[in-house]
């Protein structure tokens, strides 16, 4: 419980001053911690408290091809639903100017901070909330209750941030669609006991994200 207070307010710490409260050099830097936080506390509590061996959390298991069928049925469900959903006709003057405040207006850096946050970030937000979280919470409550809480968890911010860039309708959908998704993510983690399933699944998720976007922007 100690280590899921000091890190599950965190991210929704970050964007709240960052996109919220203090947009601009505060918010960027109160966010730019934050980020610093996710990376090194979840290591420095398994080292230190729980005394854990490093490791790179191998596919022993398997659940690779799962990953990857998970995340391709995910991918699908997200560009036809955008499609269905109409989202060519909402109002993208919001999401224009936080695409610009965030200097991803052009294609080239769009495609950079596309292939950063695909990537990398979905890399460390498996480490954080599939092999730290979900496992902090596995040890409160049943597997399944565990699911949930670490899905719930990533959520959290997540609503925050989609909040700036759409419409409540639309924030609502998205955000039932982030908490789902991260249900398959800790559901292979819990299965498989290994990062790379669900990172593997995020990373197809998150090019059709981006995808969608490119579309909308370019």
């Amino acid at each position: 419980m100690i280590a899921l207070l000091l890190i599950a307010p965190v991210p929704s710490l970050g964007v709240i001053m960052a996109m919220v409260v203090v947009p601009g050099a505060i918010g960027k830097t109160v966010f730019t911690v934050a980020k610093f936080w996710l990376l090194v506390f979840p290591a420095a509590w398994y080292l230190l408290v729980e005394k854990g061996r490093p490791s790179w959390s191998p596919p022993d298991r398997g659940g690779l091809a799962v990953g990857a069928a998970s995340g391709a049925v995910i991918a699908g469900i997200i560009v036809v639903g955008a499609w269905l959903l109409g989202v060519q006709q909402m109002d993208l003057a919001p999401l224009r100017t936080e695409v610009q405040k965030m200097g991803l207006n052009t294609a080239l850096t769009y495609l950079a901070g596309a292939a950063g946050w695909t990537f990398v970030n979905s890399l460390m937000e498996e480490y954080v909330y599939r092999w730290f979280i979900f496992r902090q919470c596995e040890v409160l409550m049943r597997g399944p209750v565990a699911v949930v809480a670490s899905a719930a968890i990533f959520t959290a911010h997540h609503v925050i941030a989609v909040s700036q860039y759409l419409d409540l309708l639309l924030t609502i959908l998205a955000s039932v669609g982030v908490f789902a998704g991260s249900v398959v993510w800790s559901w292979l983690f819990m299965r498989y006991r290994s990062i790379w399933p669900g990172w593997l699944s995020h990373v197809l998720a998150d090019i059709a994200v981006f995808g969608v976007g490119w579309w909308l922007l370019f």
